[in-house]
């Protein structure tokens, strides 16, 4: 079975008729509906809606945005000072979301969505520029295939669909377990790739709790039915942490699968991952208090951590553990003296260890405090603490 081009001429039927096989039950919010046309809608196939993540102004990348309608309902939550591109490799899906995306930003007032052909799992690939110097230059023998390939390479460096770096956040909708499990790993790094330091994937895709036996993967059917390519729950997670990824976490885990196939039980779930891990460790005398409700926990690197007792982490992890997936997991205990990053010395993350008070005080620290006069009024009223 060629996954690829199953997958694509089910979803070049699916842009041309409504296939209700491809389809898995997701609210949307309706007021971001009401300016998308008909067509788009009717047209689109997906488990989730990773747009009620993205914010403001932000920059988002579409994988395998079909018709559009995810790309369109970004749009707006971005609004004007935010941008949308839509990535899809089938003609006909690409045909509709552009000839719609006037009418819907019209009706927005605003034109911030672009849609562009490649594959996920090669984001640096622009196929229509690839086509247009085919065009210039057909193959027609083994020395004209070669020299296609060093043409799509050159293109990936100089003419990149999506350039490395560039893109707030990724979402997808249903796509990801169309891929074969040969790119898998080369479409993680891709999404990795393209993000910003600090950015963040979120991706909604149908998950199995079994593993799916040879015969039904080998099924083209229910490859492009969003079932045999289904990741198993656990290893989807891991995945996005194979590739670098951190503060992996489950957003959306449907109850209820969308499908049972012997036995086996397919859902959708919503997860998010970050990136902006990378990078030199520095030991600024900072220190993480994990605040429970676990007696302890295991984070990414290893580290385990109790409740209630004071580690020592690098500056990065120190800023890391205040936003995104670990917000409001931790106390944070700044040094008494400020260790500029320019002074501050290497960090060896590959241990736990306690961080002690006098490191974070300083050990010449020798201050004597008066009580506070916590019964005297607070207020007009006279209410006090006590």
């Amino acid at each position: 079975m060629k996954t690829e081009t199953v997958v694509k001429d089910r979803y070049a039927e699916g842009a041309n008729s409504r296939q209700e096989a491809l389809c898995c039950p997701v609210e949307y919010d309706a007021q971001y509906l009401k300016i998308i046309p008909t067509e788009v809608i009717e047209r689109d196939y997906g488990c989730g809606d990773p747009s009620q993540y993205v914010k403001e102004g932000e920059t988002v990348l579409d994988l395998g945005s079909g018709t559009g309608k995810i790309c369109f309902i970004a749009s707006q939550v971005v609004g004007p000072s935010g941008k949308v591109i839509g990535v899809d490799m089938t003609d006909d899906m690409l045909e509709v979301a552009r000839r719609n995306a006037p009418v819907v930003a019209e009706r927005a007032g605003h034109d911030n969505v672009e849609f562009r052909k490649g594959r996920i799992q090669d984001l640096a690939l622009d196929l229509e520029a690839l086509e247009e110097r085919l065009k210039e230059n057909p193959v027609s023998d083994a020395n004209g295939f070669l020299e296609m390939e060093e043409l799509a390479d050159e293109l990936r460096i100089k003419q990149p669909l999506v350039e490395s770096d560039s893109v707030d956040v990724v979402v997808s909708n249903c796509v990801l377990n169309l891929v074969s499990k040969a790119n898998r790993r080369q479409m993680f790094e891709e999404i990795h790739r393209v993000l910003k330091r600090g950015g963040r994937a979120v991706i909604s895709d149908i998950v199995c709790d079994e593993e799916v036996p040879q015969h039904l993967q080998d099924d083209a059917e229910l490859w492009s039915g969003c079932i045999s390519g289904a990741f198993l729950e656990d290893e989807f997670l891991q995945a996005f942490e194979d590739a670098g990824f951190y503060g992996v976490r489950i957003l959306k885990f449907d109850k209820e699968p969308w499908q049972t196939v012997k036995g086996i039980e397919f859902r959708s779930m919503t997860i998010e991952a970050f990136k902006g891990k990378e990078g030199v460790c520095l030991e600024r005398n900072q220190a993480v208090i994990y605040k429970g409700p676990f007696k302890k926990v295991l984070d990414d690197d290893g580290h385990a951590m109790e409740r209630g007792k004071r580690y020592a982490v690098c500056d990065k992890i120190f800023n890391i553990y205040q936003t995104g997936a670990y917000e409001g997991m931790f106390e944070f205990v700044e040094p008494q003296e400020n260790i500029p990053l320019e002074e501050a010395e290497l960090f060896d993350c590959s241990q736990t260890l306690i961080r002690d008070p006098r490191q974070t005080k300083g050990a010449s620290y020798d201050a004597t405090t008066e009580a506070s006069d916590c019964c005297s009024p607070s207020d007009s009223s006279g209410a006090s603490c006590c």
